[in-house]
């Protein structure tokens, strides 16, 4: 069995390409990387094509991981099909997710921060207009959401195991 995941946020230029590199990053660590496709995208357009928002791959850097190969899309109609997850980083990203979903995927949408510690908040709060803080307010964050994740999809890789 094969997993995949998704993680979308506004223009995928921040918060879901991070959550990308830390996951694909923590997927490496734990030997998983040929069960476990990771990718990344955006509910809106604004950014097709670009790389990671400067201050995404500076603090990212700075704790290990590598953005600077990930490029901004948009979520396909085909995603909802292709992906067993799809984590939203906010409320709003997930309301306008549930809004393109054909009926059969709904229940692979979710918010990422559903895999974290209790206790860090509903959402990946957006940093783009913040300063340094709020970067690293969303590695801490990732970090610890991907974590639970990771052990998420293990259980499930387990579970399907032959």
């Amino acid at each position: 069995m094969k997993f995949s995941v998704l993680f979308v946020c506004m223009g995928n230029l921040c918060r879901s390409p991070t959550a990308e590199g830390v996951f694909r990053h923590l997927v490496r660590q734990a030997g998983l990387q040929d069960r476990i496709r990771v990718d990344s995208a955006g509910t809106h357009d604004y950014h097709v094509g670009s790389p990671p928002d400067e201050r995404s791959c500076h603090h990212a850097a700075l704790r290990g991981y590598e953005l600077s190969d990930l490029r901004a899309r948009q979520v396909q109609e085909p995603d909802f099909a292709h992906f067993d997850l799809i984590l939203a980083m906010d409320w709003n990203n997930l309301a306008l997710l549930q809004d393109d979903c054909p009926p059969e995927h709904r229940h692979k949408l979710r918010r990422l921060m559903e895999f974290a510690p209790p206790g860090l908040g509903d959402v990946v709060a957006d940093p783009y207009y913040g300063g340094s803080r709020g970067f690293e307010m969303v590695l801490d964050h990732v970090e610890a959401a991907c974590a639970g994740l990771l052990e998420h999809i293990r259980g499930e890789l387990n579970r399907h195991a032959p």
